[in-house]
């Protein structure tokens, strides 16, 4: 059986800011139905890998590929319209808007019964959104406000999505709830790249991890199940 293209391929990508070269030929695929992990100390240029395949940063050289169809050139609107939907570090919710008014706008690309269907869903991944719905996205907590940016996502129905950091910042017990939404989504089949410092949260969740390294990518085969993996992947990034 031929085995099936990958949703996303990272091919031979260089990504530099004025004369700082950030990334320097990174390789890297994400299949269908699958939650992949990116790795690596601050500075490795793990965000910047994400907002090159979102559109928001330009490359140099390489391309990137999702679903067959190079996307390298084009803008971030079409990326988005593609699917390919990005949860930023900053989460960049409408801060004077309610919860709800928030999530709608997610599915701004959606017809009305769909963005209807949409927001029970994600009131199902997020019961205390839900509880919420008519607060001002200003008076959440750190959270609740990445419970609402992940919410908004969703609401686009991507088929590729991209977080940032999801635990940045979060007290242990939203990290926790993180961790149990990101595997809800796995389980009703999403695919989802993320870039995490907290690796206990990455291996929870993550089926492959890509760790880059100075730009590079010092290794992308790691299985979580296997128990010794924790101490070689810290040693890979930090040693």
């Amino acid at each position: 059986m031929d085995t099936p293209d990958p949703l996303l391929s990272v091919e031979g990508l260089h990504v530099s800011y004025g004369a700082k070269q950030v990334l320097r030929g990174i390789d890297y695929h994400v299949s269908e139905r699958e939650v992949v992990a990116v790795l690596g100390a601050n500075g490795s240029g793990k965000s910047t890998s994400l907002n090159t395949i979102s559109g928001f940063v330009s490359s140099n050289a390489g391309r990137i590929v999702f679903d067959g169809s190079d996307v390298t050139a084009l803008p971030a609107h079409r990326i988005f319209r593609l699917g390919v939907i990005q949860v930023s570090q900053s989460r960049d919710l409408f801060p004077f808007l309610t919860v709800e008014h928030n999530l709608r706008l997610g599915g701004v690309i959606r017809n009305r019964h769909e963005i209807e269907d949409r927001l029970e869903q994600v009131f199902e991944y997020f019961p205390r959104l839900k509880e919420r719905r008519g607060q001002q996205a200003r008076t959440l907590s750190g959270g609740e406000q990445q419970m609402a940016a992940i919410g908004r996502a969703i609401m686009a129905r991507p088929r590729l999505l991209l977080l940032d950091e999801p635990s940045g910042g979060l007290a242990p017990q939203f990290i926790n709830e993180i961790g149990t939404i990101i595997q809800a989504l796995k389980d009703d089949g999403a695919t989802i790249l993320m870039v995490e410092q907290n690796l206990a949260l990455a291996f929870k969740v993550a089926d492959r991890f890509i760790i880059l390294r100075d730009g590079t990518v010092s290794d992308g085969g790691f299985v979580r199940s296997l128990e010794g993996n924790y101490d070689d992947i810290v040693r890979t990034i930090y040693l």
